[in-house]
């Protein structure tokens, strides 16, 4: 590189370059988004140098399981992610994702029934397909975004809301869907079993759809189906299942250990089942967790998936009817027995009528007394009045085993971060300070390179975006650099909005974003695409 000049040149720190091996001292120096190692000082001249002494240098940290969909594209500087260094995230997971649409009315009813996971914020635009649909993202944002395309739109593009089984022709269709989206980038088919309309597919259907999603190089990425058999390993089975009938490589995300106190209690049964998965049958199984003991979703979670045939429309109206709520009552059993704690664990947030403001943080069990009434009925009415937007999160992960998951080599870090109302999740602001605050320096359960790999190369390979992830000439400009002595993450979840600290820079596409904590107002984002991660 001497004589020709880096846009961009990192001095003095020590380089953990994703691969799990240990770190070196070093230069890197960005080019036209293109990284050059340097391994020692010989003048090299650059329009920017940061001097990274006593700071790790290491690539931008990749987050599988983001629900920053639509609130990214309203608020694009998306602080709560990048003070983490999270530089690519995956969306459309959990089967809800966005395109395509060909309707629009069906976009909108999508967006309304996954609100309570991804919000309702004012959007720049509409979209149909996946190519426009990227495109909103594409140098738009902070951070750049993979897609993976959830069934729910596959099912609604093929044969609507409804609880049923695909004809032929319909099934047919949605694999046309589904390649169409692949051709477009998408790196595989994600599912969320306990959400409908996605939640309607079975296992026959799911393994039909992922032989096409194979035969593309891609991945099936699922949240399990929780409430099958008994509850804990059965819903993996199914996914494993599904692996081995259809040759997928599958993902399951938010694998986590139950804190129910039941037989399963621990971690040591569901990884063997992972473990053995791969290495008594040689299937290409991995998971994500987060590191943190509560985790959130949308309100409409514990309502029974019949509420949702035909869409939530649907739904509405079983709300207002005093005798399906009386069934819907009687047939919420199964989904509140997952959660310890009860109603008192169910903390709620994302409210957009004034008069509900005051329900921000509070539990079901609090707003219900507020109220004069049960959980269950304000549950119902909180979900009426809202247009069904209200988010929870609640305390059922077992943080003894916990551990057993963060530290395990096939577990990549995906935050499940939902950025909603005043009181989400605490992993919107933590999630992957917490692995090197806590897991490495604290507790030293993980190595520094290892915990790096987990964030970075790792995720990459798993996605198909092969010149991210890693520290090495020819990689693109993705990089973080942060103080490991210092590094920290303050949110918790009675007190979750706390940017993450100890993180000094973080560089998108050769860009400096986060210079010296402080975001610098530009979006150098790309929408990357499976295998062709851009220029």
């Amino acid at each position: 590189m001497e004589g020709n000049m880096f846009d961009l040149l990192i001095k003095n720190g020590l380089i953990i370059d994703g691969t799990g091996n240990p770190g070196f001292f070093g230069s890197v120096g960005i080019k036209d988004n293109t990284v050059t190692i340097v391994r020692s000082d010989s003048g090299q001249k650059a329009k920017k140098t940061i001097d990274a002494t006593n700071r790790v240098v290491s690539p931008g940290f990749i987050d599988v399981h983001a629900h920053s969909a639509l609130m990214i594209l309203n608020d694009p500087d998306h602080l709560p992610k990048v003070h983490q260094g999270v530089t690519t995230e995956l969306i459309g997971i959990d089967g809800n994702s966005y395109a395509p649409f060909t309707n629009l009315e069906d976009l909108k009813r999508m967006i309304q029934i996954n609100s309570g996971l991804e919000g309702t914020p004012d959007l720049p635009g509409f979209w149909s397909s996946v190519p426009e649909y990227l495109d909103m993202y594409d140098r738009k944002v902070s951070v750049n975004i993979a897609y993976i395309v959830g069934n729910s739109p596959l099912r609604v593009g093929a044969m609507g809301w409804d609880q049923r089984a695909p004809t032929t022709k319909e099934l047919d269709k949605q694999k046309g869907i589904l390649k169409e989206s692949m051709d477009a980038g998408a790196v595989g088919m994600s599912t969320g079993l306990d959400y409908p309309p996605g939640s309607y597919a079975d296992t026959d259907e799911l393994i039909s759809l992922s032989k096409e999603v194979a035969n593309m190089g891609g991945i099936y990425h699922t949240h399990v189906r929780f409430p099958l058999g008994d509850g804990y390993l059965d819903p993996n089975k199914e996914a494993i299942e599904i692996g081995r009938k259809s040759g997928v490589p599958v993902h399951i995300t938010h694998l986590l250990p139950s804190d129910n106190k039941g037989k399963y209690k621990g971690a040591k049964p569901i990884l063997d089942l992972v473990e053995d998965a791969r290495e008594k049958e040689g299937l290409d199984v991995t998971f994500d967790c987060f590191p943190y003991s509560h985790g959130g979703t949308r309100l409409t979670y514990f309502l029974p998936q019949w509420t949702a045939d035909g869409g939530p429309e649907q739904i509405m109206k079983c709300l207002k009817d005093p005798e399906l709520r009386k069934k819907m009552r009687a047939d919420m059993d199964v989904g509140f027995a997952r959660l310890g704690g009860g109603w008192d664990a169910v903390m709620i947030t994302y409210f957009k009528k004034p008069h509900n403001q005051q329900f921000e943080g509070k539990t079901l069990t609090q707003a219900a007394e507020i109220m004069n009434t049960d959980p269950i009925e304000a549950l119902f009415d909180l979900l009426l009045d809202e247009d069904l937007q209200v988010s929870f999160h609640a305390q059922g992960i077992d943080a003894e085993t916990l551990p057993l998951f963060v530290q395990h080599p096939l577990q990549m870090v995906g935050s499940d971060a939902l950025l909603l109302g005043d009181f989400p999740p605490a992993m919107a602001y933590g999630t992957f300070p917490v692995i090197i605050a806590k897991y490495v320096r604290e507790e030293k359960r993980i190595s520094l390179p290892e915990a790096i790999r987990k964030m970075t190369s790792y995720p990459a390979q798993r996605l198909d975006i092969p010149d991210r992830g890693i520290l090495r000439d020819g990689m693109r400009g993705d990089v973080v650099i942060f103080d490991f002595d210092n590094i920290s993450a303050p949110a918790t979840r009675y007190n979750p909005k706390q940017f993450s600290t100890g993180i000094d820079y973080v560089i998108v596409n050769g860009e400096i974003v986060v210079d010296h904590g402080k975001h610098t107002g530009i979006h150098p984002g790309r929408a990357l695409k499976r295998s062709q991660s851009g220029p």
